[in-house]
């Protein structure tokens, strides 16, 4: 398999022995573990431990200076895979950091569910949480120029950017049906004994056709005939396994502006074809366009997390139907972008938006000048 620099590298490393537990989160299969066998495979101060491992997971039951101790001996390094999986894991790296202060602790997690619940609450003030995400455009075309770039989006808008599937690209239909068929619902189902796996299925495959418009949650209860808070709390699910995520909308005018509604996209192509099985050549989709606006905004969102968190995604659209595909609000700038896969056509952002907000800088992007809004070039 080959080996990328992950952008989230150098941040990791900023925050080792500095009295923080640090906790990698992220899907599974993004290349968690891969990355920090990159940091740390040639530290032989460094303990792995697999928390898919029952005999792991046993072993940490007993919650005592003294257990931790004999597990974790001398090393300086302690890494902790899927620590979601092990009772009381918050209290487990409580004990672990307050008692072991020359010892990095470094936890990774599969989803946000168990995480958010029984590890951040009782690690108030104690860690550092990290999000790793697929593959970025960035991470993948070091060196590359804007027109080689270009040459690789067909097979990103379709296939999506896993690693697994980027680096063995022969098999990238059956590794992303894989991906997704044993992955993708493997944490969601196991949260609180969810007993409609197949409702979950259905409601993932309608936001799937929906990428790029809004969702209305009433519309997909009643197409399902289904309660709206059932809806609701099954988006939520896959938000916090990192399948999917939503943006609202961007208004400073409630009478004008749509302010209620939320678009909702997938964080990775791949996974959002895979789902509708839909993995045919681009020449012969009617969707690119839902593709290429996926593909752009996640990988903006991707590259924000990492180097400008404090960047607030909206969309933004009008009772007149005018709208703006993405804005992004950075203290009192405003940004609009509109995402339009042919690059022969003279598009321009929405008037309407621009006569709201005329200090607003706004762009269109397109195959021709994507990588600067990618982040490419110029971080």
């Amino acid at each position: 398999m080959d080996s990328f620099n992950r952008d989230l590298q150098n941040q990791l490393e900023k925050w080792l022995f500095k009295g923080k537990v640090l906790v990698l989160i992220g899907a599974r299969q993004v290349g968690k573990t891969t990355l920090l066998q990159q940091m740390f495979q040639n530290n032989k101060e460094t303990l792995w431990l697999n928390a898919d491992e029952s005999s792991i997971r046993n072993r940490f039951e007993e919650l005592s200076i003294n257990n931790i101790k004999s597990i974790i001996g001398n090393y300086k390094i302690v890494i902790i895979d899927e620590v979601q999986r092990i009772a009381n894991a918050g209290l487990l790296l409580k004990l672990m950091v307050d008692n072991f202060k020359q010892t990095q602790f470094i936890a990774t997690g599969s989803s946000s569910l168990d995480i958010s619940e029984n590890i951040f609450e009782p690690l108030t003030g104690r860690q550092i949480q990290f999000h790793l995400y697929p593959f970025s455009l960035k991470e993948l075309y070091v060196g590359k120029s804007d027109f080689e770039i270009e040459q690789e989006l067909p097979f990103h808008l379709v296939y999506g950017n896993y690693p697994d599937v980027c680096n063995n690209r022969a098999d990238a239909e059956t590794l992303i049906k894989n991906l997704s068929n044993q992955y993708l619902y493997k944490d969601v189902l196991a949260w609180k004994d969810i007993r409609k796996p197949d409702l979950l299925d259905k409601i993932l495959k309608l936001l799937a056709y929906q990428i790029g418009s809004e969702v209305s949650i009433n519309e997909l209860a009643n197409t399902l005939q289904v309660k709206s808070e059932t809806v609701e709390s099954y988006i939520t699910l896959l938000e916090k396994s990192f399948v999917v995520f939503r943006l609202s909308a961007y208004s400073t005018n409630a009478r004008k502006e749509v302010s209620k509604m939320n678009k909702i996209y997938f964080w990775d192509n791949g996974v959002r074809n895979a789902v509708i099985d839909s993995m045919e050549d681009l020449s012969l989709r009617n969707d690119v366009g839902q593709l290429w606006e996926n593909l752009m905004i996640s990988e903006r969102l991707k590259m924000n997390s990492y180097f400008h968190p404090n960047i607030k995604p909206y969309f933004w659209r009008n009772y007149n139907q005018s709208e703006v595909d993405y804005v992004e609000i950075l203290k009192d700038q405003i940004f609009g972008f509109e995402m339009k896969w042919n690059k022969n056509k003279n598009h321009k952002i929405s008037k309407a938006f621009t006569n709201i907000y005329p200090n607003s800088n706004n762009d269109i992007i397109n195959p021709r000048n994507f990588t600067e809004f990618c982040r490419i070039k110029h971080e």
